[in-house]
């Protein structure tokens, strides 16, 4: 029996709402207009949190769901060189809850103004976690090409984070070796507004999307519950 979805898409609104909250990015202006923010940008939100939930548990029965998933618009400015007080790019997060979460795989969906991207990967890896991705790559070169087979036969992911500039191991053959380099990384969707996006469709986008990566998913958090970090050398 097919799960009844709530997400119908985005709309012409949602957008105006996020480029004009770019332009009157204050108080006044989001307080005058919080019931287009709540209808147009927050409650699609949900919906379509709601509307992956069941799948995404399928995935990793430990993952924070519905709800939970969404952003706050509210920034934190204490810390901040800018003082905006709203994100003018909404997102939702599927993590497992657990403190270092950061350091962990997670599934993520990202509307901005102009853009919108989708994808799983890590929010900011310490430099122990890719060490023992490293590790691993040495270790059993065979475990990793199967997690990310995927991966040649597809056009939706690229890679993106940083990278060191210095070569770690030459001898790496290049598939691997960009891995090998990475500081952080994530694979993710881009793209700019689209019909896909107005309508129910993204949702059938990011299942598929999200189901592709997961043995990838798996392997990552496989290393993370293998064993405790080591020290960074």
């Amino acid at each position: 029996m097919n799960q009844e979805r709530k997400f119908n898409g985005f709309s012409s609104s949602t957008l105006d709402f996020l480029n004009s909250l770019q332009t009157n990015n204050n108080k006044s202006w989001f307080e005058a207009h919080k019931p287009d923010y709540q209808k147009h940008l927050l409650e699609p939100l949900h919906n379509l949190a709601v509307d992956l939930s069941r799948d995404m548990l399928a995935i990793d029965p430990v993952l924070v769901v519905g709800s939970k998933a969404v952003s706050r618009i509210y920034r934190d400015t204490r810390f901040a060189r800018d003082k905006s007080p709203y994100k003018t790019t909404m997102w939702l997060t599927f993590k497992r809850p657990q403190r270092d979460w950061m350091d962990a795989p997670a599934y993520f969906f990202e509307i901005a103004p102009a853009t919108y991207r989708y994808g799983m990967g890590y929010y900011s890896a310490a430099p122990e976690t890719m060490h023992r991705l490293r590790e691993a790559l040495d270790a059993n070169p065979q475990e990793f090409h199967k997690a990310i087979s995927f991966f040649p036969k597809q056009k939706v992911f690229v890679v993106e984070g940083e990278k060191y500039k210095k070569v770690l191991n030459e001898n790496k053959p290049e598939e691997i070796r960009d891995w090998y380099q990475r500081k952080n990384f994530y694979l993710v969707c881009n793209r700019k507004i689209d019909q896909r996006l107005l309508s129910g469709h993204l949702v059938d986008d990011l299942l598929s999307g999200f189901n592709l990566v997961a043995p990838f998913y798996h392997y990552l958090m496989q290393l993370k519950d293998r064993q405790p970090p080591r020290a960074f050398l």
